[in-house]
């Protein structure tokens, strides 16, 4: 059975590079997919390093995809969508989006009625193979597009459906970001370990080790997180003073209050990028 032509708009770019990575390592026959851009040189080493198709030609490419997908900033992505609308409303390829922030309602527009639109939002550490994709389909999309996406996002990390496009800003909150809270706090444990004396190297190497172990134990248990907390402290010892200070400092409550700014942020950005 063929499998679809995928055809990756600033595809050797770092996201849609690290999907398109993904794909060819979990068996996707690279010859069924084209990465575009620019930049002829970078795109010959990307070919190099993959084995995939490149093409500087949008246009010509988009003529022959079954699934297209768009990975160019947000501020570009009107530009593109209105540049390749003709050919993308008389074929209808499953279109996949990886930007942030642009809603559904946008893109029908620029690309015009019908044609069947999946909202993926992957956070950074698909690059390494260990992401989260929160996906939203919109109406059109067929079980068997939504296949397709699924394999995309599962070639780099995990999936995750929302069944309503505001549960995207949520994905966003949790994952899209969330990376960037958990570099905060191992800075932040850095720091003080260095303030204590610790040479900033061996802090650095233990916080990090400590965070990936910390991971998997907590991917590897069947028992939530707050019991692998709890299994770390003994009454009145080193991790539960540890532990009160945090919750006394109102840890809990700033993560929530975070976490709601970002969805809020999120819903904000699809607003100025709806024109």
């Amino acid at each position: 059975m063929t499998q679809a032509k995928m055809v990756f708009i600033g595809g050797a770019g770092n996201m849609a590079g690290a999907v398109i990575g993904g794909l060819v390592a979990s068996g996707y026959p690279a010859e069924r997919i084209v990465a575009t851009g620019r930049n002829e040189q970078k795109l010959q080493e990307f070919a190099a390093r993959t084995g995939v198709l490149v093409s500087t030609d949008n246009a010509a490419e988009v003529a022959e995809a079954d699934v297209l997908v768009l990975s160019v900033k947000p501020q570009m992505m009107r530009e593109l969508c209105e540049d390749l609308a003709s050919i993308v409303s008389a074929r209808k390829p499953l279109v996949i989006t990886l930007a942030a922030g642009i809603p559904l309602a946008a893109y029908q527009r620029w690309l015009g009625a019908g044609v069947p639109i999946v909202r993926a939002m992957p956070n950074t550490p698909a690059l390494v193979g260990t992401g989260v994709t929160g996906l939203y389909a919109g109406a059109g999309v067929s079980d068997a597009q939504k296949q397709i996406a699924t394999q995309m996002a599962e070639a780099v990390g995990i999936a995750l459906w929302v069944d309503e496009e505001s549960g995207i800003d949520q994905v966003i909150a949790v994952s899209g970001s969330g990376p960037a809270y958990y570099f905060q706090f191992m800075e932040s444990m850095i720091d003080a370990a260095e303030k204590a004396g610790m040479k900033r190297a061996d802090a650095e190497r233990l916080t990090l080790q400590t965070a990936l172990g910390a991971a998997k134990l907590a991917v590897a248990s069947d028992v939530d997180v707050a019991q692998l907390k709890r299994n770390v402290m003994s009454p009145n010892g080193t991790t539960e003073r540890a532990v009160k200070r945090f919750q006394e400092g109102g840890l809990p409550q700033l993560v929530e209050q975070a976490m709601s700014d970002c969805a809020a942020r999120a819903a904000e950005m699809a607003k100025e990028l709806d024109r």
